[in-house]
């Protein structure tokens, strides 16, 4: 069978899968699972088009990881050809343990189990299956491997994840602020004591880089109403788990029940095989179809928000520049326990406060290194004449309050 596929991106055109493994890989259950899981989560309620998984994104960041060894390649950079494909599968296979609605579940289903963790202990099972065949893989994954270039590629503060996320989500969101110029930065590329650099003259694509991320993460990740989205269905998960764990019967997929009846931690993973192999069947879909059979439920707080979900009728947010003073969160508060009759206990489920924030460029520990005309390498504030990039390294904090519509206040 010919497993040199061509495959029609809508962002880069025609994309190679270039060897027999990585078409073996991408074939695999676990691999197909990503398809049924959103990139953005609920931000499709915002921004329509917003419908792209994270099988598409695994594909963009796999095309733009052999660009840039391409890049490097053609710039003197030894790179044998094992390491050219175990950084296309530690690419690949990087965002392969998120589970339902990617990052706005992921403190609902489990306890302190990041996505990262879960990736590795997929790409171990996959190892196996595979006659041990990505060791290389999750040492680059890992940043064990002693080349450290090739572990920047897969995460730093300009990797081709974030390099592929960006452009893929302008795209689909039809948020064009956000789009970069990804060819131009991966052209740029070399490698300078065995760190991954970027040449002086693209300094400016930097920039547009890193502005077009704290666009983004204003506009569409962190937008107001995707906020209010995210933490409806986090409650009303977190609702189900507390009534599964108290003993009341509710209806859904046998794996999503599963998790919900149980706190689990990366512990339990680690000693239980079989809890991994759950959650590889957990996608979206069993997050929906429950939702859906719980707009039906006797319990009034579960019904209530899986309803207002399932149409569009999302919490209203405030948010502010400073944290919400307390007497204003109690009386948001009383008015919720008065309008729908729950207790003090109850009033998290449809009242909530948090913060967010945002960092385009976190320098400390993993800056963005530029190589300058004279050979030295300078963090890239440091080697621009441009106030901006100074000013994306301070950390924006704002802070939110989200509920019903009906409680006037």
């Amino acid at each position: 069978m010919n497993k040199k596929k061509i495959i029609n991106d809508p962002v880069y055109g025609f994309i190679s899968v270039p060897s027999d493994l990585l078409y073996d890989i991408m074939e695999h259950p676990y691999f197909q699972r990503l398809r049924r899981i959103k990139q953005l989560g609920l931000t499709e309620m915002v921004y329509p088009g917003a419908l792209h998984t994270r099988f598409h994104h695994a594909l963009g960041a796999m095309h733009l990881m052999s660009m840039a060894l391409d890049t490097l390649r053609s710039k003197n950079n030894e790179i044998h050809d094992r390491e050219y494909e175990a950084s296309l599968i530690a690419i690949l296979l990087h965002d392969i343990g998120h589970g339902p609605f990617s990052h706005a579940l992921e403190t609902a289903i489990f306890k302190e189990v990041h996505h990262e963790h879960l990736s590795l202990h997929i790409m171990q099972l996959l190892n196996k299956a595979f006659g041990g065949r990505l060791e290389l893989a999750m040492q680059i994954f890992t940043g064990t491997y002693h080349r450290k270039f090739f572990h920047q590629l897969v995460s730093s503060q300009l990797d081709v994840d974030r390099l592929d996320y960006l452009n893929r989500d302008s795209f689909y969101t039809g948020v064009y602020e956000g789009k970069i110029g990804a060819d131009r930065l991966i052209k740029m590329l070399d490698v300078a004591n065995d760190q991954l650099v970027v040449e002086e003259k693209a300094i400016y694509s930097i920039e547009n880089f890193l502005v077009s991320r704290r666009l983004m993460y204003w506009q569409v990740y962190l937008h107001k109403t995707v906020i209010s989205a995210e933490n409806m269905v986090l409650r009303t998960v977190q609702r189900a788990r507390e009534l599964v764990q108290s003993g009341v019967a509710l209806p859904g997929s046998p794996c999503l029940l599963y998790f919900l009846a149980t706190d689990l931690t990366l512990e339990n993973f680690e000693a239980d095989h079989t809890i991994l192999e759950r959650f590889i069947s957990l996608d979206d879909h069993d997050v929906w179809s429950g939702i859906k059979l719980w707009a039906s439920h006797p319990d009034p707080i579960l019904s209530f928000l899986s309803t207002n979900i399932l149409n569009r009728r999302l919490f209203k947010v405030i948010i502010a520049n400073k944290p919400f003073e307390e007497e204003f969160l109690l009386g948001i508060s009383e008015l919720v326990q008065e309008h729908y009759k729950i207790s003090a206990a109850d009033v998290k489920y449809l009242m909530i406060s948090g913060e967010i924030s945002n960092n385009a460029y976190q320098a400390e520990g993993q800056s963005i290194d530029v190589l300058t005309k004279a050979g030295y390498v300078v963090d890239v504030a440091d080697a621009s004449d441009l106030p901006n990039i100074r000013a994306l390294r301070d950390k924006v904090e704002k802070y939110y309050v989200c509920y019903p519509k009906e409680v006037a206040h």
